[in-house]
């Protein structure tokens, strides 16, 4: 069993945020405390299971001489073999327990998220099945005690959406839910089509970590803002005053729509939330695209021209196509019952990271990519 890396440089860091947490005003600024406070105890435990895994290399050691010593009983090397292969194993677990924890995390991965679902190739189809992607969602994030913010959304003449855009907050939400960015295909028979055939259409999701006005500072004299009158439903409320609010960022040439509030400053503040974040998203990729070598295999790249996953509804199959992850409850998934996926994606992410840390290679995965009719 090998030595693991230093633990010096996270005790380091264990002993900063015990010396901050013990400052009077600490919970002065209580989202900046809780993040430092999960940072705190994931360091803890990280530095109680490399104290663990140093004690259990001794106890292996002891095991071992035992084993060498000639003139030790028979019957006590016979219970040493035993207890060394019982600690093998548990210095195994705990050891690539420690490295995984030793992976960086992503700085963002506790963030809140702006979600932007739109319908791709297929027209209405495209349309519905958006609908249907944002009430998937809706309910995943109801089943983790996560709450649904809707910021802009278009409908289509069926009630799909041609667009819609919503901020998800809670605990990790990034985290969960940046796998999901990228191209969804639908393989099923249209309620707009007579004869029985099966079309094809994509919806691209958008997942951004949402941006504090400290990491992204806009300039608003490249700002244009102009505010219009919301159509749509709405009654009195929405549609006979100018409360949408569209903002074009003139260096990048990003345009943002807020309608779905009745007050044009709310509208405002949402639209330069969407923008802060579709920013701090522009700039990430950039960082992103100077290492596209060294991580083309990274799961969620976010790159939206890839096919990410299929849903079949003739064959009740879903298939993420990053990681050949194939399953047969499709009906179960739509419902909300997208955990299982975002799982697998979490691990398989893991084990790449865990292959660069260790210089081993990445676990097979177990599923097989099915091809697509």
């Amino acid at each position: 069993m090998d030595e693991l890396p230093d633990i010096i440089p996270f005790q380091r860091r264990l002993d900063e945020l015990r010396a901050q947490m013990a400052d009077p005003a600490f919970y002065q600024n209580p989202r900046a405390a809780a993040e430092i406070i999960r940072e705190q105890q994931k360091l803890q435990r990280l530095v109680t299971d490399h104290g663990r895994h140093r004690k259990l290399l001794g106890e292996i050691s002891e095991a071992r001489a035992l084993l060498r010593d000639p003139k030790d009983d028979p019957g006590l090397k016979e219970l040493a073999a035993t207890e060394l292969a019982v600690l093998g194993e548990q210095c195994e677990r705990l050891s690539r327990a420690v490295l995984l924890a030793m992976i960086p995390p992503e700085p963002t991965d506790s963030r809140d998220t702006v979600m932007e679902i739109r319908a791709g190739t297929g027209g209405e189809e495209a349309s519905l099945f958006s609908a249907e992607l944002f009430r998937l969602y809706t309910k995943y994030a109801e089943s983790r005690g996560w709450s649904i913010q809707p910021m802009s959304s278009s409908q289509s003449e069926r009630g799909g959406f041609k667009e819609v855009i919503f901020l998800v907050t809670g605990t990790d939400v990034y985290r969960q839910l940046k796998y999901e960015s990228g191209v969804h295909r639908v393989q099923r028979v249209p309620v707009t089509e007579a004869s029985g055939r099966i079309h094809t259409s994509t919806v691209t999701v958008a997942v951004l970590p949402e941006a504090e006005e400290v990491e992204v500072k806009i300039d608003p004299q490249e700002l244009e803002i102009t505010v219009q009158r919301a159509s749509g439903p709405g009654g009195q409320g929405v549609n006979t005053t100018d409360s949408a609010v569209r903002i074009i960022h003139k260096p990048t040439g990003m345009i943002v729509f807020c309608a779905d509030g009745r007050s044009q400053q709310k509208n405002k503040a949402s639209a330069m939330a969407v923008l802060r974040s579709r920013l701090l998203k522009l700039r990430e990729e950039e960082e992103r695209a100077k290492y596209a070598a060294e991580r083309r295999s990274q799961i969620g790249s976010g790159d939206r021209s890839e096919r990410i996953r299929t849903y079949n509804f003739p064959q009740n199959r879903l298939t993420d196509h990053r990681i050949g992850l194939t399953l047969y409850n499709l009906p179960q998934i739509m419902e909300g019952g997208i955990g299982q996926v975002i799982q697998a994606l979490q691990q398989a992410d893991y084990e790449e990271k865990f292959a660069r840390l260790t210089g081993q290679p990445a676990v097979a995965r177990a599923h097989r990519d099915e091809e697509d009719d």
